[in-house]
């Protein structure tokens, strides 16, 4: 007795179970013409929360020999009263033989036990040809091209207006560039005489000139002391020209070593020269004509023993440009630079066009 009665619950609860859930196919038409579609709606109602499994076809597979699916798409979920919900997958067929077609029942499973549909039927029918007036018919046509289609040429299009206006505007700097004319500079090496021999030379000047004899001893010291002077100044760098006797000794002081050929005589008589020189040029002190010598002699052992032979006889020199100049020389390589990066967009651009002219043409 209590078995009997379990099985009855248990029956009872599955009857109540599958009461709830519902499978329904519905088709568009029943009938078409060969190579068209139908769909097929499959609708499953059922708990909401249900775990619901649809038929899975991959395209072009055989529904039934005869019947191919295209594709499949799911149209989502529908609520309902009762906590139930609709769940819908659009099935769509197509059929290139004319007869009439039973589709079976589409089998859905909801929380894995299944549920069936109910069966369709779908007729294909033929086009009839009238083969007695043959006339009406026309034969093959040739391989048409495919229709211009905007989408694919729209990027050439616009990258080829873009290449135009690069071209133009490069056109344009160019014209500047050329009317901009370029600033020449020359520059120019120009031969110098190294301190020991400008000094040199002037002291030739003074013995040829025998200044040393003559009756103006002033004029004498003032253009030996002054030979000195700029010997020394470009000797060792510093400005002996507005200096005093006893500065200019003071400064050689430390630059002549004791390692330098009779240094302790050669500062001795260069210091008996400028005394004697600011003497004459401020005391007007007279002088022997063998002092004129030996100062004379002391200025040429001094130039001897502390020339340089080994520096440059050659000066680079460059011109120097004003603000305009400058301004026009940046300017040129500016434009130089843009009209430079313009043509490599324009050959980049052009091959790139070219490139997709020949693979939409073929």
């Amino acid at each position: 007795m209590k078995k009997t009665l379990l099985l009855i619950i248990l029956s009872v609860g599955t009857l109540v179970a599958s009461a709830q859930v519902t499978v329904e196919a519905a088709i568009d038409s029943i009938e078409m013409l060969i190579g068209e579609q139908v769909h097929v709606t499959v609708t499953a109602t059922m708990k909401e929360g249900s775990k619901v499994e649809f038929p899975v076809f991959k395209p072009m597979q055989q529904l039934i020999p005869g019947i191919e699916v295209l594709k499949s798409t799911e149209l989502g979920t529908k609520g309902k009263d009762g906590g139930f919900v609709d769940r819908q997958v659009v099935y769509t067929l197509t059929s290139f033989d004319d007869t009439l077609y039973y589709l079976p029942p589409f089998v859905v499973k909801v929380d894995g036990r299944p549920y069936e549909s109910k069966s369709l039927a779908l007729k294909v029918v033929g086009i009839e040809v009238d083969t007695t007036r043959v006339d009406q018919f026309f034969g093959p046509k040739d391989v048409q091209d495919n229709p211009f289609l905007w989408s694919d040429w729209s990027l050439l299009f616009w990258l080829s207006v873009l290449m135009l206006v690069l071209m133009a505007v490069g056109y344009y700097l160019y014209m500047r560039l050329r009317d901009n004319k370029p600033i020449i500079t020359h520059i120019r090496i120009v031969k110098r005489l190294l301190p020991h021999q400008k000094a040199m030379k002037e002291i030739e000047q003074i013995k040829a000139d025998k200044m040393q004899n003559s009756e103006n001893p002033k004029e004498y010291y003032t253009k030996l002391t002054d030979t000195l002077r700029k010997y020394i100044e470009d000797r060792y760098g510093f400005n002996a020209m507005e200096m005093t006797s006893s500065e200019i000794i003071e400064r050689l002081e430390k630059a002549l070593t004791d390692d330098t050929k009779d240094a302790a005589t050669m500062k001795a008589e260069l210091r008996q020269l400028f005394t004697t020189a600011d003497l004459v040029k401020f005391a007007k002190y007279s002088t022997m004509i063998n002092e004129n010598d030996a100062n004379l002699v002391s200025a040429i052992d001094f130039i001897n023993q502390t020339k340089l032979e080994n520096m440059p006889t050659e000066e680079t020199v460059k011109p120097e440009l004003t603000e305009a100049d400058q301004r026009t020389v940046k300017t040129r390589r500016v434009l130089k630079l843009v009209i430079t990066l313009i043509t490599v967009a324009c050959v980049v651009l052009l091959v790139y066009v070219f490139y997709g002219l020949y693979q939409l043409l073929n």
